[in-house]
């Protein structure tokens, strides 16, 4: 129960034990738990409310999610869909920007939202995403089913922005940017590539 929790600090940064349940889909008295243990191995520290990786948990997590990779033989196949990933990862950069920012008289301007035709036409952006993307996460959780919590994450994270609650497209720790971006620091650190 350790791994999930010291990989989701190594993938998202300090992080509420809220956030790392979100994360590895860990209930908050486990994680806690897993943390405790962490801590007393010298792998986490915890500032506040926030946990964080000491520089023996960063080298702890290479440790053991490279043992996590090496023992299933997948490398290569997480680098087959590691390789689809990077063709979404341009389009999703673009719609974040085309969230926060809209063309207003030839320009960009800042996004205020109150173009809702505007926001739909990239939220559907972002649902075309979101489904192209459906086989990609599958063809990852196949070679490591942690993988499987990000479909679910982003998913999730999709249908709150479309119901209306905009933080969850590119703002706060539960946006989709924000879960994309954790899943391709989860892919590099996996496979042991620089950013």
């Amino acid at each position: 129960m350790t791994l999930p929790v010291l990989h989701a600090l190594r993938c998202s940064g300090a992080a509420s034990p809220a956030r790392i349940g979100a994360f590895t889909g860990l209930t908050e008295p486990d994680v806690e738990s897993a943390l405790i243990d962490l801590g007393v191995d010298g792998y986490v520290t915890r500032a506040y409310d926030a946990w964080s990786l000491t520089d023996a948990g960063r080298a702890e997590n290479v440790r053991r999610v490279t043992a996590e990779l090496d023992s299933t033989g997948a490398r290569e196949a997480l680098r087959a869909g590691f390789d689809r990933f990077l063709t979404l990862n341009p389009e999703l950069l673009d719609l974040c920007t085309a969230w926060q920012l809209r063309p207003v008289g030839g320009r960009s301007a800042v996004n205020d939202h109150t173009d809702a035709g505007y926001d739909a036409r990239v939220l559907d952006g972002f649902a075309d995403l979101d489904r192209r993307f459906a086989s990609v996460g599958d063809q990852l959780a196949a070679v490591l089913p942690r993988f499987g919590r990000y479909r679910v994450r982003l998913t999730g994270a999709l249908d709150r922005a479309v119901a209306g609650e905009r933080e969850f497209v590119t703002d706060g720790v539960g946006s989709y940017h924000t879960i994309w971006a954790e899943l391709h620091e989860d892919l590099l650190v996996t496979l042991g590539l620089p950013r």
